[in-house]
C-alpha cells in the first residue's frame, strides 16, 4: 500500500490506526533503509506525545508472542478468521487499497473532464514514473485504465523491494531518466513519485521544472478547478518553514489564513483535524490536502491535470502567468548527504553561536555587487495554534531586510551519516527578472551562506549531493 492509501483506508474503515513499514524516499532492499511509522485514527502520523509513550512502554515489555504457522491468503478480499490462543477468534481482513483510493479520488476530481484531457480528441500526452515504488499499480489503475492514458504513459510501475537498484526520490538528480525523456518534447506533463507514493515532482514540456514550493502555490491559486474544494471551501493554507514564500503571496492575495509550520506532516494534520487547513505543501516534494492526513503524490498530479484541463494552457504557460500575477520566489535547496555526523553537528553548533551573537543583527554581508543586511537570526520555534504545544530547534534562519532567507537544517530519514540541507529563498516582482535562472539569481546568497557557515571547510564537502 502507498502511504496515502494507508491514510485513506484508515479513515474509510474507521480503524484505530495503522502501521506503515517503509523506506520512504530512501534506497531500499537488503542493504537499504527501512522504517516503521504509526498513523493514528485520523490517518495521519502520530504526534510526538504518542510516539514517546509507545517508546516508553516498549522499554517495559517482557515478552511477545508470534504465530509462525498462521497462513493468510492475501489473494482473497474479505475477512479470514483463525483460532489463536490469545485472540479467539483472530480476524484478518484483506482490502483492495487501489480500489479504495481510486474511489476517494473520484469524489475529489472531475474524472470525466480528466478522461477527456488524457484520451479525448485533443488529448495531452503524459509520462508518469513510479520509480519502481508502491504507487505503480495506483497509477496504472487510475491514470491508464480509468482515465484512458495510453499504457506507455506510466513507466517503472512494477514495485520492487530495492526500487530497481535506484534511489526513489523524485527530484532532478534521482529522476534524471524522466527529466531527459521530458526534454525530448514528446510529453506535455511529466511526474515522478517516491517509494511510498507520497512525494511528487512535476515537469512540463521540454523538461520545464516546477519547483515544489511553486507547485502548491499554483494549486492554491487555481483551487476552484478541483470540485472537492468547490464543495468544502478553503479553510486555510500552510507550508513548512523551509518552503519558499510563494504560497504566502497567494494567501495574501486571496485573503486566506496561512500557517508556517516545522517540517513534518503531523503539524499539518493537527490543523486539518481542527478545521483550520485545506491545502498544504513542503519544499521536499510533498503536497496534499485535508482529504487524507498524508501528503499525496498522485493527488497532486491530478490537481495539476485539473488545472490544465480548465485553463487549456501548458505547464510552463501556467507557471509563467502565475509569476506575472504574484511575483516569483526564487528558491533552491542544497542537500549534502551522508556527511560525518560529528562534523555536521559541530558546523551547525558553531553557526548558531555566530548567529546568536548580538552583533550579528544588522550585519551587512556581501557577495559580488550584492549586499544583504541581517534583520532576523533565530532557531525556528513553532507554537501549535490548536493544542499550544511548542516545537523548538526546527532550523537556523537568517532573514535579511529585503525578506530573503537563508536556512540550515540537519535532516534526513536515512541511515548513513547526517544530511545538511541549505535553503535559499528570495522574492522578485520585477517582470524583467522573474524568468531568470534561479541558480544565477541566488548565487550571491548561496556564496554568503557557505561563507558564514564554513560548510565546505568543516565537512570536507566541495559540493552538494543534490540541488533542487
Amino acid at each position: 500500500m502507498s502511504t496515502p492509501a494507508v491514510s485513506c483506508v484508515i479513515r474509510q474503515m474507521k480503524a484505530v490506526g495503522g502501521i506503515i513499514l517503509t523506506a520512504s524516499h530512501n534506497p531500499g532492499g537488503p542493504n537499504g533503509d527501512f522504517g516503521i511509522k504509526y498513523n493514528i485514527s485520523s490517518g495521519g502520523p502520530a504526534l510526538e506525545g504518542i510516539t514517546n509513550k509507545i517508546f516508553e512502554i516498549s522499554k517495559t515489555l517482557q515478552e511477545y508472542q508470534i504465530c509462525p504457522e498462521l497462513r493468510v491468503d492475501l489473494s482473497k478480499i474479505g475477512k479470514q478468521s483463525f483460532e489463536v490462543d490469545t485472540f479467539k477468534p483472530f480476524t484478518v481482513e484483506i482490502v483492495d487499497s487501489v480500489t479504495a483510493y481510486a474511489e476517494m479520488l473520484r469524489d475529489i476530481f472531475n474524472f470525466a473532464e480528466l478522461k477527456e484531457l488524457l484520451s479525448g480528441a485533443n488529448h495531452i500526452s503524459v509520462r508518469l514514473d513510479a520509480m519502481h515504488g508502491v504507487v505503480g499499480p495506483y497509477v496504472k489503475k487510475i491514470v491508464c485504465e480509468e482515465l484512458g492514458a495510453p499504457a506507455h504513459s506510466a513507466v517503472n510501475c512494477v514495485p520492487q523491494e530495492d526500487f530497481g537498484g535506484h534511489h526513489p526520490d523524485p527530484n532532478l538528480t534521482y529522476a534524471a531518466d524522466l527529466v531527459n525523456t521530458m526534454k525530448g518534447g514528446e510529453y506535455d506533463l511529466g511526474a515522478a513519485f517516491d517509494g511510498d507514493g507520497d512525494r511528487n515532482m512535476v515537469l512540463g514540456k521540454n523538461g520545464f521544472f516546477v519547483n515544489p514550493s511553486d507547485s502548491v502555490a499554483v494549486i492554491a491559486a487555481n483551487i476552484n478547478t478541483i470540485p472537492y474544494f468547490q464543495k468544502t471551501g478553503v479553510k486555510g493554507l500552510a507550508r513548512s518553514m523551509p518552503t519558499s514564500g510563494a504560497l504566502d503571496n497567494v494567501a495574501k492575495a486571496l485573503q486566506i489564513q496561512l500557517y508556517e509550520t516545522p517540517t513534518g506532516w503531523k503539524f499539518f494534520g493537527n490543523l486539518m483535524d481542527a478545521g483550520k487547513l485545506s491545502l498544504c505543501g513542503e519544499e521536499s516534494f510533498g503536497t496534499g490536502s485535508d482529504h487524507i492526513r498524508e501528503k499525496d503524490g498522485l493527488w497532486a498530479v491530478l490537481a495539476w491535470l485539473s488545472i490544465l484541463a480548465t485553463r487549456k494552457q501548458s505547464v510552463e504557460e501556467i507557471m509563467k502567468d502565475h509569476w506575472q500575477k504574484f511575483g516569483r520566489n526564487f528558491f533552491t535547496r542544497y542537500d549534502y548527504e551522508e556527511v560525518n555526523s560529528d562534523a555536521a553537528n559541530k558546523m551547525i553548533a558553531d553557526l548558531e553561536t555566530a548567529m546568536f551573537d548580538p552583533s550579528f543583527i544588522g550585519k551587512k554581508l556581501s557577495s559580488g555587487d550584492k549586499t544583504y543586511e541581517v534583520a532576523v537570526s533565530d532557531n525556528f520555534a513553532y507554537t501549535d495554534p490548536v493544542d499550544g504545544s511548542v516545537s523548538k530547534n526546527q532550523g537556523l534562519r537568517i532573514i535579511f531586510s529585503d525578506g530573503s532567507r537563508v536556512i540550515f537544517r540537519l535532516s534526513g530519514t536515512g541511515s548513513a551519516g547526517a544530511t545538511i540541507r541549505l535553503y535559499i529563498d528570495s522574492y522578485e516582482k520585477d517582470p524583467k527578472k522573474i524568468y531568470q535562472d534561479p541558480q544565477v539569481m541566488l548565487a550571491p546568497l548561496v556564496d554568503i551562506a557557505l561563507t558564514i557557515s564554513q560548510l565546505q571547510e568543516k565537512t570536507g564537502r566541495t559540493g552538494p549531493t543534490v540541488i533542487t
